[in-house]
Order: C-alpha cells, then structure tokens, then sequence
C-alpha cells in the first residue's frame, strides 16, 4: 500500500520543489485544473511514458486524482512502485481538497 501525504506536506514539498506531482486524471480534467507545477500521467500510459517523464527512480513522487473516491491515483502510485520506484506517496484526498482549501492550482 502506498504512502499517504498530507495537504500541508505537500504544499511545503511543492513550494521547496523537493517532490514531482502526477496529476492521474489527465486529459481535459488535467487541462482543466491541475496541482502547481504536476505533470499528466495515467494508469493506461506509464508503462509507455514513464522513463522519460520520470527518468529518477529515487525521486519524491506524489501522485492524486479527483477525491479519495477516485481510484487512479493509488492505480498508478502502485504501478510506479513496481516499476522501482522507491519513494512515491499518494495524496488521496485529490485536486477537490486541494482548491477548496483556496491553494493555487494552474490551467494548462
């Protein structure tokens, strides 16, 4: 089971730019509205994409989704670790907790 992180610890990760965000909805809702900074990457394209967009295997990651209802972002947080990925986190509660909480979010 992946990590969990905190809305706070991940504000404080993304303002020290020690950690890599993956946005797991991709598409228009990533388009739409995404964490600071996060890059796009679902389930059905890791395999593909992941060596380029995620070249350190030793790197902070986290990754969200919608809500903790949504299930992609623990899907590809579980893909990555069993890729070798050796420190990925998983923010469950997703972009909704996020803006609600009036932090900023970016539009591509």
């Amino acid at each position: 089971m992946t990590a969990l992180i905190t809305r706070d610890e991940l504000a404080a990760a993304i303002e020290a730019g020690a950690v890599t965000v993956v946005d797991t909805l991709g598409g228009e809702y990533y388009a739409q509205q995404h964490l600071p900074g996060a890059l796009a990457l679902v389930l059905a394209d890791v395999d593909a994409q992941v060596s380029t967009v995620l070249p350190d295997r030793d790197a902070a990651i986290v990754t969200y989704c919608s809500n903790p209802a949504c299930p992609n972002s623990g899907q590809v947080a579980d893909r990555l670790t069993s890729l070798g990925y050796t420190n990925v986190r998983k923010y469950r509660e997703g972009i909704q907790d996020w803006a609600e909480a009036g932090l900023p979010t970016e539009a591509a």
